[in-house]
């Protein structure tokens, strides 16, 4: 593999990661709004930082691989994609201060969130848990319990949920769902099942 059939792969790998990482923020951002959750709020904020570093490497990285065979309208369009997901994720980190700088929900928010039935949880997966080793397939945790994984962090990494995704000790599972299969979730999680 060459030089730059390396690098380009690694152009095309972090713009990935950039707009999944938006993606998961506008997803994290509503979710907190709506259930006036300041723990997804805070996760919002934490990936925005990751993201502004994200961002700046992705421009680096772009910038530094101008040659004589690529065009700089080509590396523009590049940058531009990447501003775009930094704009996506600044909104979201606009939706999740909303829920952090206000200590109650507009009366019209407040109604919906007394009505909903869902919740969401944030926890972390126990060396005793059933789920370690398994992929989120394999954990059929919507079967088991209601609840649907939003996010998955392991250490400073946030991933979206793929069905192949591997389950490991440590990883904070956020997840959402029916109020019902939250003990069902905490007892699988926990490893108290």
């Amino acid at each position: 593999m060459t030089e730059d059939t390396q690098l380009f792969e690694k152009i095309c790998n972090d713009l990935v990661e950039l707009k999944d990482t938006s993606e998961m923020m506008i997803d994290l951002a509503y979710s907190s709004l709506l259930l006036n959750s300041r723990q997804l709020a805070e996760e919002v904020l934490e990936l925005e930082d990751r993201m502004d570093n994200l961002h700046t490497e992705f421009e680096l990285l772009v910038l530094s691989s101008k040659d004589d065979n690529h065009e700089a309208r080509g590396l523009l369009g590049l940058i531009r994609m990447g501003v775009v997901t930094e704009r996506i994720a600044d909104a979201a980190a606009e939706i999740a201060e909303v829920v952090l700088r206000s200590g109650k929900p507009h009366p019209v928010l407040a109604m919906v969130i007394q009505d909903a039935e869902e919740t969401v949880e944030r926890l972390v997966v126990s060396e005793s848990s059933s789920l370690v080793g398994k992929t989120l397939r394999e954990a059929r945790i919507p079967e088991e319990t209601g609840m649907w994984v939003l996010v998955l962090r392991r250490g400073d990494r946030w991933m979206r949920p793929r069905p192949y995704t591997r389950i490991e000790e440590n990883d904070i599972i956020i997840a959402s769902g029916y109020a019902e299969g939250e003990e069902d979730l905490k007892k699988l999680v926990s490893g108290e099942e």
